[in-house]
């Protein structure tokens, strides 16, 4: 006797359709590459922070080309910024040099902290010079050092984690609730019964037929 072979559910009968699974995919792939780029991106822009091959020290005058929409910043090397410490600048309109916040940038031998912060209200040339009770070294360079990449360095890392688990998620869901389904078309179209085979009973002698027999 061959045993009998449960019903099958064809597989795009069942909901929610496998198209879920492609889209958990989807968004796992779109969250990793873009924490990916992120990271890579911050980390190119972080090592080029300070121009720290034109520095300029007490008393000297540089020149910068800058717009209304520049985060340009006064870097001073090997020493915290404090009260000792001067820059002016000068050039179109009324420029200004504000809070330049906490943050650090380093080289292989060098530390170097932002200073000011410097706003210029439109485009044009401007001048920049600095003193200090001591000797010192400045620099001219963008907003955002190790600190600025350390926030983004978590989000970078945040996303591909939020893709995995946003992936993992609707992959379960999509999994219980299909195989859910499969259960319930069983039931509705084969029946509690719906297992077992029917076979016919024996043909009496005298070749009177009687009624099949349902195998129980």
């Amino acid at each position: 006797m061959q045993p009998f072979a449960p019903p099958q559910i064809p597989a795009n009968e069942l909901r929610p359709g496998r198209h879920w699974y492609a889209i958990a995919a989807a968004i796992a792939v779109v969250l990793v590459v873009l924490g990916v780029l992120i990271g890579v991106y911050r980390f190119t822009n972080v090592i080029d922070t300070v121009d720290t091959d034109h520095q300029f020290a007490n008393g000297d005058t540089v020149s910068l080309r800058l717009d209304s929409e520049s985060e340009k910043m006064i870097w001073i090397k090997d020493r915290g910024p404090s009260a000792a410490q001067e820059c002016s600048i000068t050039g179109p309109g009324d420029p200004g040099l504000g809070d330049a916040g906490i943050d650090v940038f380093l080289t292989r031998d060098e530390t170097w902290n932002p200073l000011y912060a410097i706003d210029v209200p439109r485009a044009g040339d401007y001048e920049v010079t600095c003193s200090s009770q001591g000797p010192s070294q400045y620099a001219i360079g963008d907003s955002g050092g190790i600190v600025g990449f350390v926030g983004w360095l978590i989000l970078a890392v945040a996303l591909p984690v939020l893709g995995i688990g946003i992936c993992a998620v609707i992959v379960l869901v999509t999994a219980v609730r299909r195989s859910g389904h499969r259960k319930r078309l069983l039931a509705e179209r084969h029946g509690s019964g719906g297992g077992h085979p029917v076979h016919p009973g024996p043909v009496p002698a005298d070749g009177e037929h009687r009624p099949a027999l349902r195998r129980s």
